[in-house]
């Protein structure tokens, strides 16, 4: 689909200014200093003082912004011009050296010339590209040899359901691009936002496959039974910070994680 950059674009601008205003982001509290990241990823990405981080699909930089503040050189990259816009002011309001560039992941060879120590990708990043042997390829150009890739992401499976999570209704394996028109966000369901989508579903086969053909090492396979974040219907919080579907239970992967290194030669 030629023109899915242009409408996952123009869907990502929409939901910048209710994702800043909702409790989702928790935006004040993020001023003040909370971390935004999660345990999942801090268990892999570890010490990362002193370190330089690519951060792929960043959003409006939260992680980005925590990462600076952890210590690490971070350079964050996001298709949405208004995100990166926010991206930059929430540095700035930080006081973090977090630097942001405006492209989509493909294009990113295009115009960053630096190699990394870490690149880091976490929750709904993939779905958004039609193609991970070129995102794998982008991942293993940007990393120094035996730099690490970290990623933690949302399980194929959760996607397979409908939205109220009655039965299946996609396809585990990447068919096609599926196309939606939703109302409000993830973040903020009452958002007064109507977008069309373009997204692609991905195996976890297709995921560790195309790093592999890429010279990166698995290190780490982790799967998870909840999820960080409250962004899917019908879920309730059973530990503090931790959602699963309610009829699923603990019964279904909710999110995995990776953690891979380049290969030195």
């Amino acid at each position: 689909m030629e023109n899915y950059l242009d409408i996952n674009k123009n869907s990502w601008n929409a939901r910048v200014e209710p994702h800043l205003e909702s409790d989702f982001y928790f935006v004040d509290e993020f001023l003040e200093g909370r971390n935004s990241l999660n345990s999942i990823e801090l268990d892999l990405l570890g010490d990362v003082k002193g370190k330089s981080i690519l951060h792929l699909q960043c959003h409006f930089g939260q992680d980005s912004i925590s990462l600076s503040r952890m210590g690490a050189k971070v350079t964050g990259v996001d298709l949405s011009d208004k995100a990166i816009d926010a991206a930059k002011d929430l540095a700035k309001q930080c006081g973090t050296d977090t630097e942001f560039i405006c492209t989509d992941v493909y294009n990113l060879p295009n115009v960053l010339d630096q190699k990394f120590d870490i690149v880091f990708t976490s929750y709904g990043t993939i779905g958004w590209l039609p193609d991970l042997d070129k995102w794998a390829n982008v991942v293993s150009h940007f990393l120094k040899p035996d730099g690490e890739f970290v990623m933690a992401e949302f399980h194929p499976v959760v996607w397979m359901y409908d939205d109220d999570f009655e039965g299946v209704a996609y396809n585990y394996f990447n068919e096609k691009p599926i196309t939606e028109t939703l109302e409000g966000t993830y973040a903020d369901s009452s958002a007064n936002i109507v977008q069309d989508y373009v997204s692609w579903n991905h195996p976890l086969s297709d995921v560790l496959q195309n790093l592999i053909n890429k010279n990166l090492v698995l290190e780490n396979f982790r799967e998870f039974d909840w999820s960080p974040y409250s962004c899917f219907r019908h879920v309730e919080e059973f530990e503090k910070g931790k959602w699963r579907i309610t009829k699923f239970g603990n019964k279904i992967p909710m999110v995995y994680a990776i953690k891979a290194k380049k290969k030195s030669s």
